[in-house]
């Protein structure tokens, strides 16, 4: 099976944005998803930022944006401070949505306190997410919700509760095989809570007894079925994003809550661009594996 909606995150390649542009041609992928650019998230551009230096190279290059892998909502469910900075940061990234033809960005349902019971921290969530999804609203943007490690929305049932709670066509799902995983979570009893609400995947596998990152299709992610289901029963046509962490890439310490050592990373490849490109192979098999 060929398919052209694969994009990736390409500053797992390398920091600079035009050589992340260069690797992508390489391999023969016409989408990238901008997490971070020249070192820098894709949170704290500007508007005329994006427009001066991304949008030239992306038209000189013929590559387009499947969303921006955006930090919104990666920040202490308690942070006030945090939070009226983000929603600033929101609104910046909407209008970079629009300058870079995108109609997605990535977000997160806050980190709770340790050891701490979800339900007490609900309400704020969902209200916090609201203010989300209005200013999404706003723009005509879609916001793509990832199940991350150690937020509220870390597991299937509190996902779909999200969902639920807040039922507008600018909130969607981005399912993460790998993130499931390592939340002892099975992600095929998560994939049919979740596939009415998903409209984004992300290319990631990882394994239960150690929880480590490993090649899509070599862990317990079950991406096989659940692509196969997708594909023929969902009719499903969206993107699919690479995020192999299979290197430990420049930017990673800033992505893991906690101790930047303890990352569930391991170096698999010589590089970034190895580690990116075994994906993309990886994910091809797949594929080929789908009628």
């Amino acid at each position: 099976m060929t398919y052209e909606m694969i994009s990736g995150f390409a500053d797992e390649i390398c920091p600079g944005f035009q050589d992340q542009l260069d690797a992508l041609r390489r391999i023969g992928m016409k989408y990238i998803c901008i997490r971070s650019a020249n070192g820098k998230s894709i949170a704290d551009y500007t508007p005329e930022e994006a427009e001066e230096k991304l949008l030239p190279l992306l038209k000189e290059y013929g590559i387009s944006v499947s969303s921006l892998g955006s930090p919104i909502g990666k920040i202490g469910i308690e942070d006030e401070p945090a939070f009226e900075k983000q929603l600033s940061q929101l609104e910046n990234l909407c209008q970079v949505c629009h300058i870079l033809d995108c109609r997605y960005i990535r977000i997160f349902s806050f980190y709770l306190p340790a050891g701490c019971d979800p339900k007490d921290y609900r309400e704020a969530v969902i209200q916090k997410m609201k203010a989300f999804v209005a200013l999404a609203e706003k723009y005509d943007v879609i916001l793509l919700h990832e199940n991350e490690k150690d937020i509220y929305g870390d597991i299937g049932s509190r996902c779909m509760d999200i969902f639920r709670q807040i039922e507008s066509p600018h909130l969607k799902a981005a399912f993460d095989f790998a993130n499931f995983v390592q939340c002892l979570d099975d992600p095929e009893k998560c994939w049919e809570m979740l596939k009415p609400f998903t409209e984004y995947i992300h290319v990631k596998d990882a394994l239960f007894s150690n929880r480590e990152n490993v090649l899509a299709g070599t862990g317990d992610g079950k991406l096989l079925p659940i692509l196969k289901d997708a594909f023929e029963n969902q009719h499903y046509h969206g993107f699919l994003t690479l995020e192999p962490h299979l290197f430990a890439f420049i930017a990673l310490k800033d992505l893991e809550k906690g101790n930047p050592n303890d990352v569930t990373v391991k170096n698999r490849y010589a590089s970034g661009e190895e580690a990116f490109e075994a994906q993309y192979q990886a994910l091809s098999g797949i594929l080929s594996e789908i009628n």
